[in-house]
């Protein structure tokens, strides 16, 4: 799968410690690892503002669609449009649906179907792939 920004492991590590990215950042985004559940930043985080890719800014999430799943990771129930990419995984001996950046293929976490209406979908997400913008 190709995406439109493209960097080296190496520019991408740069890139997250230049944003001050939490250690876990690049094996989550660039290797798929998932971080502790409640244990991310943004799980109980409830600020209004937009979530965007920790490696390449790009927006993802509006604060308005964050809801409490009690699942131990930030959940959303509606992805900005187009915004991210959904790809089947059968690791850990599972069917899920990963969800990745569109624009630079960071993973995200997974998308599941039993979020609330009106889409029924939950994106549940690593704090460590997210930034925060706050509403201005």
């Amino acid at each position: 799968m190709t995406f439109p920004i493209k960097k080296t492991d190496d520019e991408w590590q740069q890139a997250l410690r230049d944003k001050g990215a939490e250690p876990r950042a690049y094996e989550v985004t660039r290797h798929a690892a998932t971080e502790r559940p409640f244990t991310g930043k943004y799980e109980a985080f409830w600020a209004d503002g937009s979530y965007h890719c920790i490696c390449c800014g790009a927006k993802l999430f509006d604060s308005g669609t964050k809801f409490d799943a009690g699942c131990g990771w930030p959940s959303f129930s509606e992805a900005i449009a187009g915004s991210i990419r959904e790809i089947e995984d059968y690791s850990h001996g599972m069917a899920r649906v990963e969800t990745v950046c569109a624009q630079c293929g960071a993973h995200l976490g997974h998308v599941f179907p039993d979020g609330p209406a009106p889409s029924g979908l939950r994106y549940c997400m690593n704090s460590a792939s997210l930034d925060f913008d706050p509403k201005k």
